[in-house]
Formats: structure tokens, C-alpha cells, sequence
């Protein structure tokens, strides 16, 4: 998997690395069990500090995505682990109010909505 930062970016590096590593997963190219590169190597690979890619494990860890174990690094989840866990459903929701909220003062219907939301989950799922 290719990681991209944009250094000039508004969004914090730390948070774009969290969010591609996320999408790498959602794409099917990190699978559950899969180990990341330990904070050292992943942080010389992309130019960035150590502190950078920790920040970002332990941002994936609280988000219940990925498990940091001691001398053996961050495993990615399973889904059944994530499902069992029951995370996400409130954390989804208080995501998506603002867009959706943007998007129907914008004038888009709930079909509309709906549609984009499909579009965006056919993307990640190869769909397109």
C-alpha cells in the first residue's frame, strides 16, 4: 500500500496516515491480521517522525481498528472483532451529521444522499 502525505495539507500528518491506513484497509489491501511496520521503519520510510506514526497507531488503536502488542507491533482487527465491540454505530452517526446536514441545506434529496453514499462504498469495494 502507497501512503501519500501532503505536508502542506490543512489535515495533520498524523491524521492523513491514520485515514489511508483506514482506506487501505476498507480496500481490501491491509487484511485482518496483517502487522503495520513498526513505528521506526514506517516513520524512515515516509519521512516523518516517530512521534507522527505512533500518534496515528494509537489513533487507530482507540478507534478499535488496530491492536498494538508489545514486541510484536500494531495487528489490524478483524471485523468480528469490531462488531462484537459495537464501536461504531454512534461514532458513524456523529460523523455523518454534519455532511449530511451540509448536503440537504445544500438541496440534495435523501435519494441523492443515499446514491453518493453507494458511489463512495462501491469505491472502496472496487465497484466503480
Amino acid at each position: 500500500m502507497i501512503i501519500h502525505i501532503e505536508p502542506q495539507s490543512d489535515i495533520p500528518i498524523y491524521t492523513q496516515l491514520s485515514n489511508q491506513i483506514i482506506e487501505g484497509i476498507a480496500r481490501g489491501k491491509l487484511i485482518p491480521g496483517d502487522s503495520l511496520p513498526s513505528v521506526r521503519a514506517f516513520a524512515a520510510d515516509l519521512g516523518v517522525n516517530m512521534h507522527t506514526v505512533s500518534k496515528s497507531y494509537h489513533q487507530l488503536e482507540k478507534k478499535g481498528i488496530i491492536r498494538i502488542v508489545p514486541k510484536s507491533g500494531a495487528i489490524i482487527r478483524s471485523t468480528d472483532e469490531l462488531l462484537k465491540e459495537n464501536l461504531y454505530d454512534e461514532r458513524f452517526i456523529d460523523a455523518c451529521k454534519p455532511v449530511i446536514a451540509e448536503a440537504l441545506v445544500a438541496g440534495l434529496t435523501r435519494e441523492q444522499i443515499e446514491a453518493l453514499v453507494s458511489r463512495v462504498i462501491d469505491d472502496f469495494k472496487g465497484k466503480t
